[in-house]
């Protein structure tokens, strides 16, 4: 009778985790409120009076739901470098920083906007440590990435951060093809001075 009353509690506490485990749970931080909407759908209307006031609406909507949704999906849970660490363990299938961008600049292409644009840009890792950052930035039709409003769902893991582009505190952005066509260079004269020897 003592060995139950030692392995009971133990037990009980083992089944209701393993239960819990089994839970629906929830990824990700909270859903966006209507005010977080409001305030991005501001900021895209005030890229020029040429942006559709609808658009832009529905842009920022898609922005933020989307990244929460992509949060879910990707069954974060933790900060986004221990996530990234996950995926690189394959302990999860998605949720690197160019999945998110991958997946957020497919679902607003797919609202074929008139007065918007979207670019997919990359902030090249300059510092030791850090490593190139990719993101999805939105623009009025016509205009440099950098007239644009970043749209980065990685940075705190499906709550989205937004902000113009010359006002981001933390990544420079650049065009994505420039920094890839940059590397592959880098890669062939690399290649090149390897095999010359």
């Amino acid at each position: 009778m003592n060995r139950l009353r030692t392995i009971a509690p133990a037990a009980a506490l083992a089944a209701t985790l393993a239960l819990g485990a089994c839970g629906p749970g929830r990824y990700g931080p909270p859903p966006p409120t209507p005010a977080e909407v409001t305030a991005l759908a501001r900021t895209i209307r005030a890229l020029g009076p040429e942006v559709d006031p609808g658009e832009a609406e529905r842009a920022a909507l898609i922005a933020h739901t989307h990244a929460w949704q992509l949060a879910q999906e990707y069954r974060v849970s933790d900060p986004p470098l221990v996530h990234n660490s996950k995926v690189n363990m394959g302990l999860r299938e998605r949720g690197l920083c160019f999945h998110w961008a991958e997946d957020m600049e497919a679902r607003l292409a797919a609202e074929d906007f008139r007065t918007l644009e979207l670019h997919r840009a990359i902030s090249p890792g300059a510092r030791m440590f850090r490593i190139d950052h990719s993101t999805v930035i939105l623009g009025r039709r016509g205009e440099p990435l950098q007239e644009g409003v970043v749209l980065d769902p990685w940075r705190k893991g499906g709550d989205l951060f937004w902000s113009p582009v010359a006002d981001d505190p933390r990544y420079k952005w650049r065009p994505r093809n420039e920094v890839l066509a940059e590397k592959a260079a880098r890669l062939s004269g690399t290649t090149s001075a390897r095999n010359s020897r």
